[in-house]
């Protein structure tokens, strides 16, 4: 079976600031990764519903982005804008992985990446903020929940920023995991190790200028044992590739190399607890060639799962 890829025009129309680093660029990075991949399956996004976006936001927060998003480009915070075109390319994004979530659990493909902007994983509940207004990953993993029957869902996280959006929707829901690998302290300001949620909360805290055997170490010694004792039916991986050594945003000093390896040992990991069930949506990653570069090692990886 393929990996499925979700790609779709409407991902460059989100608009931002001259200099802002969440800039439509991201998506030519995006192209040149995917391009010559074998095993891969191309498809377009389709838009989320409200039914969608309710499993992990409120009435509230989708009103106030739609008025937000009604006239031009405006500043929500210091670095997130909305627009028509950027609340549309965020409906994509989340309806993509929705989409991805029903072809991977149905069977149709082997597992899943949404190449998709903008990122979501800092998006609370009722909060728009870190260039995310939208929680991608949270709504991917309650999908599965309530589309397919699925019961459990782990969300692994390795963006060099903490998830905190995804941690505020599922930290009192036992069904769903949330583990994290991100620098600390550094924004958004949680994580700490002592966050624990209902025990389905694990995160694993990294200093500035973490190297590549650290950060294999944390995944090997906290995040996979957590998962695999949690034993999911599903894997979303919030794939952020901003703790690159070459990231403007991070101080980390991981590699492509580094995902490559991280994407295989949860290939390996979900083929034994989930039948290979993975969708993996795009966070951050600012480094033009080094987003490309990591992209191509993780769809590669999952593609040769």
């Amino acid at each position: 079976m393929t990996t499925l890829v979700i790609q779709d025009p409407v991902f460059r129309k989100h608009a931002v600031p001259p200099g802002h680093p969440e800039r439509p660029e991201r998506m030519d990075a995006v192209d040149t990764a995917l391009a010559g991949l074998d095993g891969i399956e191309l498809h377009k996004a389709v838009p989320a519903d409200d039914a969608q976006l309710l499993l992990a936001h409120t009435d509230r927060h989708i009103a106030t982005l739609r008025s937000a998003s009604a006239d031009g480009l405006v500043a929500l915070d210091i670095d997130t804008t909305t627009s028509p075109a950027g609340l549309r390319a965020a409906l994509y994004a989340v309806g993509g992985a929705c989409f991805a979530v029903d072809q991977v659990v149905t069977g149709a493909v082997a597992n899943a990446f949404v190449g998709a902007r903008p990122p979501g994983h800092h998006a609370e509940r009722e909060t728009a903020m870190g260039f995310c207004l939208f929680n991608t990953a949270a709504i991917a993993a309650r999908h599965a929940q309530s589309r397919h029957g699925l019961e459990r869902v782990a969300i692994i996280d390795w963006d060099v920023h903490h998830g905190n959006g995804t941690q505020d929707i599922v930290k009192d829901d036992a069904s769903l995991l949330y583990a994290s690998t991100h620098q600390m302290p550094f924004y958004p300001g949680t994580g700490a190790r002592g966050e624990t949620g209902v025990g389905n909360l694990v995160n694993a805290p990294l200093t500035a200028g973490t190297d590549s055997a650290t950060f294999r170490s944390t995944l090997q010694g906290a995040i996979l044992p957590a998962v695999a004792d949690f034993d999911p039916d599903l894997i979303v991986i919030s794939a952020g590739f901003d703790a690159h050594r070459d990231d403007p945003l991070g101080e980390m000093l991981l590699d492509t190399g580094d995902f490559a390896w991280a994407t295989t040992e949860i290939v390996n990991l979900a083929g034994r607890l989930c039948e290979g069930r993975i969708v993996s949506v795009l966070e951050g990653g600012y480094d033009l060639p080094a987003l490309a570069d990591s992209v191509r090692a993780h769809v590669r990886a999952l593609a040769a799962g």
